[in-house]
């Protein structure tokens, strides 16, 4: 793509800030000169930045990352980008102007990504695939890397192990269930009946509904569990691992009393806070080259919208990622990237452990979706 704007011009951008925590209100669109890249810094033009929970939860004060940003307000959010690179710093080799990269960027005090153009460290970028467009690569890293960290250096997930992923229509599930399936694990996920065909596309072998049915009444003996939900969901869940099987959950404001009920009942069970590792994101790169792994947005907003997404987002649409970026005149077209379906869906047969292990625990309260 032709490098039409001059960093050094003058030339303005676009961006969403805010300066204080609260409702969708607070977010904004100002307008700022294009920043000049660091020496091992470059310069994106953006094309899409994925919105993800932390960044309606950041945006309302709540979490970790709320409290490495609220003595830096105003602030302009997103973590996740891809974009052109159009301006590198004097010590950047490994990318060049033109390249199309992706990265999980500014984590967790910098951000910047809901923007038409973003600084960013040249080793936090990957090489966006050429089967992947470039604005869906947007939606990408966080929900990503959260997925495989979880799965592979956390809870450390063999083939044939069976898995549990909770949410697993969701941004994290999807990439979850797709990871999991490629290792080699037999994958279950709770869903709405209405995601049971979009799963059973991707091949995961057991779907249940988290609205009728109670996971422990179907699940035992369980090698992994991912808790994306948290709460009650992930408390009730430790009753389906087996005795040396372990649950790691996500959701951070729930963490230590899903792990402290662990403790109680002799299970292991462990938070996780994402970290940006490019080296993961290009592993996860090839997958999508060799047709293993399947990027799905619903939607996509243009900057102007950005209230409207988050209101979108905190509802609890987590079936999604949300993508927006800049087009002619700041507007963009509503875009679903289609998932194929297969004629004959598999769905679910009953769960049964792959090992030994624990029965299902006492009755506790129904599943719930965070």
């Amino acid at each position: 793509m032709e490098n039409t704007v001059d960093p050094n011009s003058g030339h303005a951008m676009r961006h969403v800030v805010y300066d204080h925590f609260g409702d969708t209100d607070v977010l904004r669109i100002e307008s700022s000169t294009i920043p000049e890249p660091g020496a091992e810094e470059v310069l994106l033009r953006v094309a899409g930045a994925g919105l993800n929970p932390i960044d309606w939860k950041t945006r309302k004060g709540l979490g970790f990352a709320a409290r490495q940003i609220e003595d830096h307000l105003p602030w302009t959010p997103g973590y996740d980008v891809s974009g052109e690179v159009i301006a590198v710093g004097a010590d950047v080799t490994t990318l060049a102007p033109g390249d199309r990269v992706m990265g999980m960027v500014g984590f967790p005090a910098g951000g910047g990504g809901y923007s038409q153009y973003a600084v960013a460290r040249a080793d936090e970028l990957a090489i966006v695939p050429e089967e992947l467009d470039l604005m869906t690569a947007g939606a990408l890293p966080l929900a990503a890397l959260t997925a495989w960290q979880a799965l592979f250096e956390v809870a450390e997930l063999e083939a044939g192990q069976k898995v549990l992923i909770h949410a697993g229509a969701g941004g994290v599930g999807h990439f979850a269930v797709q990871f999991a399936l490629e290792r080699g694990a037999h994958v279950i996920a709770t869903a709405s009946a209405s995601n049971r065909d979009f799963l059973a596309a991707f091949g995961v072998h057991e779907v249940i509904d988290y609205h009728t049915t109670d996971v422990v009444d179907e699940c035992y003996g369980l090698d992994v569990v991912l808790d994306l939900v948290g709460g009650e969901a992930g408390k009730r869940s430790l009753h389906t691992l087996s005795e040396h099987g372990v649950l790691v959950t996500i959701p951070t404001v729930t963490a230590d009393e899903i792990i402290t009920a662990a403790e109680s009942l002799g299970l292991r069970a462990h938070g996780m806070t994402v970290r940006p590792d490019v080296f993961h994101l290009d592993e996860i790169a090839e997958l999508i080259e060799d047709g293993e792994v399947r990027v799905h947005i619903d939607k996509a907003f243009p900057l102007d919208q950005v209230a409207d997404a988050h209101r979108l987002l905190e509802g609890g649409h987590v079936g999604v990622n949300w993508s927006w970026t800049a087009g002619p005149a700041d507007t963009l077209r509503l875009e679903r990237v289609p998932v194929a379906v297969p004629a004959t869906p598999r769905y679910p047969a009953p769960c049964v452990p792959s090992s030994p292990g624990v029965a299902p625990g006492l009755p506790m309260s129904s599943l719930s979706r965070a």
